[in-house]
């Protein structure tokens, strides 16, 4: 294959890409918390000595670098349930894995476990402030509050305050693929700067109609793909019957 053949591939490629985040995004428009995703390309510039003509000497290339989160914040959703909860800003609620290790999530769903434990609508058990799970005592489940700081209360006082960690590089957040995220140089926010929103969650911020938009721009970059692919097809078969004539 030609030059211009590898860059018609690496185009296809990061196209394949865009729609495969795109189709990510629009699969996930009604899962809570999530947030939507962008792919991140790269111009990769290769340098000849020897061209027939001078402009001939660059060669562009797309490379994937991978897939960068929106931030944005999704809309206030009221559940009734007065545990449920939505992270007013930046930061992740703080989950314990069933490897005993920490995750993080925007999904606040939340549920008290028979053991007494603060948990998540899949069971996993919430980490406060200290970093261990919430426990409220079985005879005052039924009076369990949670302040907009997170502090977590009973009749009797309070038993914890939910962990918020937030991370200035939204890059060292990836989904672990269970609906959780795994993260790294994360911050625990303080007290002072946990603010939720009690008595219902975040809805993802995907809007289908620009996503829709994106997966219509990239099929039609896609069908521009292919008619340059096969008019470069029929210029070379065109070059090699000269060449034979000329023979």
């Amino acid at each position: 294959m030609d030059v211009s053949t590898y860059v018609l591939l690496s185009h296809e490629q990061a196209l394949r890409r865009r729609l495969d985040v795109t189709a990510n995004n629009m699969a996930n428009s009604n899962t809570v918390g999530f947030k939507r995703e962008q792919p991140l390309f790269h111009e990769y510039v290769e340098q000849t000595k020897e061209a027939p003509v001078e402009d001939a000497k660059k060669t562009s290339y797309v490379l994937d670098y991978g897939a960068v989160h929106d931030i944005s914040q999704g809309a206030f959703q009221a559940t009734g349930n007065p545990l449920d909860v939505m992270i007013d800003g930046p930061g992740y609620l703080n989950v314990e894995t069933p490897e005993g290790g920490v995750a993080y999530t925007r999904a606040g769903f939340i549920k008290i476990l028979e053991t007494g434990e603060l948990a998540t609508s899949g069971g996993q058990r919430i980490l406060g402030a200290d970093g261990r799970p919430i426990a409220v005592p079985a005879d005052q489940k039924a009076t369990v509050t949670i302040a907009q700081d997170g502090t977590v209360m009973t009749r009797d006082g309070e038993v914890g305050r939910i962990a918020v960690t937030s991370f200035a590089d939204e890059n060292m957040v990836s989904p672990r693929g269970d609906g959780m995220m795994t993260g790294t140089r994360g911050t625990a926010l303080t007290q002072a700067q946990t603010k939720l929103r009690i008595g219902g969650i975040e809805a993802s911020n995907v809007q289908p109609i620009v996503e829709t938009t994106a997966m219509v721009e990239v099929l039609r970059s896609y069908q521009t793909s292919q008619r340059m692919s096969e008019s470069l097809s029929e210029m070379r078969k065109s070059a090699i019957g000269r060449l034979g004539r000329v023979n």
